[in-house]
């Protein structure tokens, strides 16, 4: 009963969606999904700015590690997600955003901490925290690879910010593409961060969604969004760089 109640309520939202195309009017449900690694920096403003001028779109939220985003696309659980061109699978499209070079994130009393660059051969000599998500952690460590090297993991976890409070911590360095605006972790305590040296891949930004997606006018209103967002370089709580 309640499967059946759901699959009605689908193909209710479902009308409004199409009669809101019909007149050329952003309406009904927008699920949106977020890598969870940046979810809590950029979506909820994201969300509440966009309900804002398209007030009869009605959003829900889901913040999901990129192997979830890629099943929850293909089951037509969430409509989009902003997310990293990790592994992007052909079935899929990415439209990129914006370009986020990687940097290491050391403490203040870190060995590296006053150099203006590091390379991923000095950072090899010391302990790291792994950011542990799927295709996150194949990204960063794939440095090391190259180089011959095998980083000492003295912490692993999936989530970004116990990532900045054990490197704020001195549990060992850190490595991101997203920056927050401000240079502080979690529990209070200074961060540096530091650019690499080297042709190590940048991460883009941006959105991802089925390959007909944009069919719908709530999604496409989303992309134009966001795209907007970037070019004023106005997307909430990272520093962005133009794609």
């Amino acid at each position: 009963m309640l499967d059946q109640a759901r699959i009605v309520l689908r193909e209710a939202e479902g009308l409004m969606d199409l009669a809101g195309s019909i007149v050329g009017v952003a309406r009904g449900p927008l699920n949106v999904g977020c890598l969870s690694t940046f979810a809590q920096m950029i979506l909820p403003s994201i969300r509440r700015n966009f309900e804002d001028a398209f007030p009869e779109v009605r959003v829900r939220q889901f913040e999901l590690n990129q192997a979830d985003i890629f099943s929850n696309i293909r089951r037509a659980e969430i409509d989009i997600a902003l997310t990293y061109n990790l592994d992007i699978p052909a079935d899929l499209r990415f439209i990129s955003l914006t370009e986020l070079p990687p940097y290491a994130l050391v403490c203040e009393g870190h060995p590296l901490a006053k150099h203006p660059f590091v390379s991923v051969e000095m950072l090899a000599d010391h302990p790291m925290v792994l950011l542990d998500l799927p295709f996150s952690s194949e990204y960063f460590l794939s440095f090391f690879q190259k180089i011959g090297k095998k980083p000492y993991i003295a912490e692993k976890t999936k989530d970004m910010a116990v990532m900045r409070s054990l490197v704020a911590n001195g549990y060992g360095f850190g490595l991101a593409n997203i920056k927050p605006l401000n240079d502080l972790s979690p529990d209070g305590k200074p961060l540096r961060t530091i650019p690499l040296l080297g042709n190590e891949r940048p991460m883009r930004l941006g959105l991802l969604m089925a390959t007909d997606a944009e069919n719908t006018i709530s999604v496409k209103s989303f992309i134009n969004y966001c795209a907007d967002l970037v070019e004023k370089n106005a997307l909430p709580g990272i520093e962005t760089k133009k794609k």
